[in-house]
């Protein structure tokens, strides 16, 4: 089964409160098969880098869907 990893951007409301006291209104998140993986990003580079070091990951393993990944 081949993975699917996504990048999907939050707004307003869907941004984590840690993010929104920092006066952010958008983040990004790192979906693998629709699911949200590791953390909000405030910066889209960031999430970006993510979703390559889950693309390389799943790609070297050759697995589904990891368990756990440092992003």
């Amino acid at each position: 089964m081949q993975s699917k990893v996504d990048v999907a951007v939050m707004i307003g409301s869907g941004v984590p409160p840690s993010l929104r006291t920092l006066g952010k209104r958008i983040c990004w998140v790192v979906l693998v098969n629709g699911e949200q993986r590791g953390t909000a990003f405030a910066d889209r580079a960031d999430a970006d880098e993510c979703r390559a070091a889950w693309l390389a990951e799943l790609a070297s393993a050759n697995l589904a869907v990891p368990a756990r990944h440092a992003c």
